[in-house]
C-alpha cells in the first residue's frame, strides 16, 4: 500500500508503515484475504500477453508478480510506491519498480492497458488527484481497477459480539478507526468509487465487494495491525496495554470470529 508522507504538523505519517517488522505479515495476510479477488476482476477485464500495466503503490509483490507472468515476455509491469522494500522483491525482466508518491508525483508514462491500485487511495491524502492521474494514464480502451476499503460500512471486528472478548476487539477497532480518521483516511471511501470513476471520464463504470467474515488470515492481519498501532492506542488514550495484551492473546488462541472492513472493486474504461 502506498504511504502518504507526512503533513505538515503530522510527524505520524502513515499509521502502518512498511518500514515495521509487522509489514511483512500484513501484506501476507492481505494477498491470502484479497488477491482471489484482485485477479478475478483483473482476469475479467482480459488481461493478456503484451498488455503494459502500473500497479500502484504495490506494497508486498504478490500482485506484481501475478500480473508479470500474464502479461508475458512481451508486456510490461511498473510498480510503485513510496516505499520499495517489499514490492522490489518481485523479480523478472518484465517488472520496474519506482518509488513514486501517486498524491504528488506525474504517472510514470503512459497508455496503460491496466492500472490498479489496491488498499492505496483511502489513505493518499490528494485521492482525487491521484485517482484523475491514473485514469489518464491510461490508453483509450484501458482499465483501471480501483480496490478500497469500506470501515464505515461496517464498522465491528466481531460480528458476533456476544462476551467480554468481542467487546474489548471492537473497542479496540473503533480506537483504530479514530487513529486512522485523524490521519484524513476517508473511512467511507470505497461506496464512493464508482462516482468517482465516472467522474474521471471512465465508461462502463462496475462495482462489487468482498467481505470475509472470518479466516485465520483475518486473525493474522489483526495481531500484525494491533501490533503496529500498539503505542499510538495506548498515547491517544484509546487502550491500555494490559487490554492490548488481553486482546492478542484472544487472537492467538482462535476463539474470535475477526472480520475486516468490506473491500470494494470499482473499475471503468477509458473511451
Amino acid at each position: 500500500m502506498t504511504r502518504s508522507a507526512p503533513e505538515p504538523g503530522n510527524d505520524g505519517g502513515y499509521l502502518l508503515d512498511n518500514a515495521q517488522p509487522e509489514a511483512g505479515t500484513r501484506f501476507d495476510a492481505l494477498g491470502e484475504l484479497f488477491d482471489p479477488t484482485t485477479f478475478r476482476h483483473v482476469e475479467a477485464l482480459g488481461i493478456a500477453p503484451g498488455w503494459r500495466c502500473w500497479e500502484v503503490g504495490a506494497g508486498g509483490s504478490s500482485v506484481v508478480t501475478w500480473l508479470a507472468d500474464r502479461v508475458g515476455r512481451t508486456g510490461r509491469v511498473v510498480a510503485t510506491d513510496i516505499d520499495t522494500s517489499w514490492a522490489s522483491r518481485a523479480g523478472g525482466d518484465v517488472i520496474e519498480v519506482l518509488r513514486h508518491d501517486v498524491g504528488r508525483d506525474e504517472p510514470p508514462g503512459g497508455g496503460f492497458d491496466l492500472v490498479h491500485a489496491r488498499l492505496v487511495l483511502v489513505h493518499v491524502p490528494d485521492r482525487d488527484r491521484a485517482l484523475r492521474a491514473m485514469a489518464g494514464a491510461l490508453r483509450p480502451g484501458g482499465w483501471l481497477l480501483v480496490e478500497d476499503a469500506d470501515p464505515a460500512s461496517q464498522p465491528l471486528l466481531c460480528l458476533d459480539e456476544y462476551g467480554p472478548e468481542q467487546a474489548l476487539a471492537n473497542r479496540l477497532r473503533t480506537g483504530f478507526r479514530t487513529l486512522m480518521a485523524a490521519r484524513g483516511v476517508d473511512l467511507a471511501y470505497g461506496r464512493k468509487l464508482p462516482r468517482l470513476l465516472r467522474g474521471a471520464g471512465l465508461a462502463d463504470v462496475s462495482a462489487d465487494a468482498y467481505f470475509p467474515v472470518t479466516s485465520p488470515a483475518c486473525d493474522a492481519l489483526e495481531a500484525a495491525t494491533v501490533r503496529q498501532v500498539r503505542d499510538r492506542l495506548v498515547e491517544a488514550g484509546l487502550a491500555t496495554d494490559e487490554e492490548i495484551d488481553r486482546h492478542l492473546a484472544a487472537v492467538a488462541s482462535g476463539r474470535l470470529d475477526l472480520t475486516t472492513s468490506p473491500m470494494i472493486s470499482a473499475w471503468g474504461r477509458r473511451p
